[in-house]
């Protein structure tokens, strides 16, 4: 029997996490206690910000392989937050956070991944810095709060690396308008408070080619929601289409000497990887995008070349022509949405076998060190299979933790031995991933 103070602390904790769905096992008595702990988590929240807006937070991360820098460049109002209204502490995920504190207490708190984690690995940046461009949108705040930005260390705890005050009242909030691109409504289901927003960008579209990018935009999404679990979520989510036009069509793919001039200036060969398809115009992208309410962009980029990029509540990117487009396409929603790892492994590069400090648990929903296993799949394996779960013909279509995974072969493990977070070949998304895809929706929409 759960004691009313008791169910009021477990109700507390759910919807601090976003979790707000358990009250379903309880009486008509106790959903009364549930609707009053939303009311008071609303109340609290609109005593701080006005959630009719936003505030726009643009920085640059400046690293080497040594260390990392807040560079912070400027505050834009902007006309919507596609966010919840009571749901603004998110889920503990990401490699960095961006947190807002009302003196003592957290009243806001998003993590993200930055391209800056994966230039730190690389042998160029021993002896090099480059900048990353972010811009992150709050709920524009009523009263001062004070910021600061996190990164985990190695040993997965966060570590403030920047802080500052926020002043509503800050006369260099910039309030400019920015150009209205036009905007198609591709899936509409509703308050974008109460729906997963997700605004697509035209890149390397000339002006002739729009109706291709709405097209584009509606076979990517269509897609979607044949794919479980958004199939069974399809009415939790709005999507736009933002036709933002470019010079010329395409993008860069400079290992083949092609440069295209393009609204967003996005590129293959990030990092020397022919498939990495990245850009670092985020300034341009968040205000083409901010017409409309979002919670997550997606670049689609209009080329037959392979390939795309995804970084947790950051940015998306992916390509309209290619075959496996449609499929790269969810995959890398995948990393943006949920934070959902790469499932893949390399045996040849033992670069890649630093990636994760496998003395701890990573942080990301479907990956494992085994160390603390109980807080990840643990309970959707069944009793007879066995942990470490050999990669053989037996075990293939089941929940189980297979070694390789995160990009390491070794020490990291994978809940099942092919997913789409692995490789294009299953149709979709394995159980564990499912499950984390339902969490986030949940956190959005409840």
């Amino acid at each position: 029997m759960v004691s009313p103070f008791s169910l009021a602390l477990l109700l507390r904790l759910k919807i601090v996490n976003g979790y707000a769905n358990v009250v379903k096992f309880y009486n008509m008595r106790h959903l009364f206690l549930v609707f009053f702990i939303v009311q008071s988590a609303f109340a609290q929240n609109s005593n701080v910000f006005d959630c009719s807006r936003s505030l726009r937070i643009d920085f640059n991360l400046l690293a080497n392989a040594q260390r990392i820098e807040v560079i912070f460049q400027q505050l834009k109002s902007e006309p919507h937050w596609g966010g919840s209204h009571t749901h603004l502490v998110f889920p503990n995920l990401g490699n960095l956070r961006l947190q807002l504190f009302d003196g003592e207490t957290l009243v806001f708190s998003k993590g993200f991944n930055s391209l800056a984690d994966e230039w730190m690995e690389i042998e160029e940046a021993k002896t090099e810095k480059r900048l990353f461009y972010h811009a992150m949108q709050i709920p524009f705040p009523k009263k001062k709060l004070s910021l600061h930005i996190d990164k985990r260390n190695r040993e997965g705890v966060f570590e403030t690396i920047a802080s500052r005050e926020i002043d509503p009242n800050d006369y260099f909030i910039k309030e400019e308008k920015t150009v209205a691109f036009p905007v198609k409504k591709i899936l509409y289901n509703g308050e974008a408070s109460k729906k997963v927003d997700i605004a697509i960008l035209a890149e390397g579209y000339t002006q002739a080619e729009t109706e291709k990018f709405y097209a584009d935009a509606q076979r990517m999404t269509d897609y979607m929601f044949t794919i479980s679990p958004f199939d069974k979520l399809k009415n939790n989510f709005n999507v736009y289409a933002i036709a933002v036009p470019s010079q010329e069509s395409g993008t860069d793919i400079p290992g083949k000497n092609i440069f295209k001039n393009t609204a967003f200036n996005s590129s293959f060969y990030t990092f020397n990887q022919e498939r990495y398809l990245t850009t670092n115009s985020i300034c341009e992208i968040a205000d083409a995008a901010s017409v409309v309410p979002y919670d997550q962009l997606y670049i689609l980029v209009n080329t037959e070349t392979y390939g795309g990029g995804g970084f947790y509540n950051h940015l998306n990117l992916g390509t309209a022509d290619n075959d496996l487009s449609e499929k790269v396409y969810i995959h890398e929603f995948g990393h943006g949405f949920v934070g959902l790892a790469d499932e893949y492994y390399y045996d040849w590069d033992p670069t890649f076998q630093e990636m994760y400090n496998t003395k701890i648990e990573p942080w990301e929903e479907n990956i494992t060190s085994l160390v603390n296993f109980e807080s990840k799949w643990k309970d959707m394996v069944k009793k007879k299979t066995p942990i470490p779960t050999p990669r053989t013909p037996k075990y293939k279509n089941v929940v189980g933790a297979f070694e390789g995974g995160g990009y390491t072969s070794k020490g990291i493990y994978s809940p099942v031995q092919d997913c789409r977070m692995k490789s294009n070949e299953p149709k979709g998304f394995c159980p564990v991933c499912e499950r984390a895809i339902r969490k986030i929706v949940d956190f959005y929409t409840k």
